[in-house]
């Protein structure tokens, strides 16, 4: 691919995961500071990675929340999570890797990253007991 079809492919990947609206209202935010970081992620982080064939899109929203977990990214944790939960990864899924994550990242990132399940599982209408 050239840097036009990953850039295309890659908004494309972006609005399948992250919802039309997000992208929208993330291109509306661009700024003469932001505008080029926001093409660079699209390109190589959605036009490069997530269009690659190994994986599957709940596989890759998997990691994204662990990786995102593990180093106390919450604010991409969110983001990513609620996607996923709109685009029907289910909640027992986020309940394995957060169990997984208390073995390997530490309780404390488990128990932030189930508060937050629990929150946006809650504005999303799931059932999340």
């Amino acid at each position: 691919m050239d840097e036009k079809e990953r850039l295309e492919a890659g908004f494309a990947r972006r609005r399948e995961v992250l919802s039309d609206a997000y992208v929208d209202r993330s291109l509306a935010n661009r700024t003469p500071l932001t505008s080029e970081f926001q093409d660079f992620i699209t390109r190589y982080a959605w036009g490069e990675i997530w269009t690659r064939p190994a994986l599957d899109t709940d596989t890759r929203r998997l990691l994204v929340l662990a990786i995102t977990a593990a180093m106390g990214r919450w604010d991409e944790y969110r983001l990513h999570l609620r996607a996923g939960l709109e685009g029907g990864l289910s909640l027992e899924a986020v309940k394995e890797l957060l169990m997984q994550t208390a073995v390997y990242a530490g309780v404390p990132t488990a128990n932030t990253g189930f508060h937050i399940a629990r929150e946006i599982a809650g504005e999303l209408g799931l059932d999340a007991k």
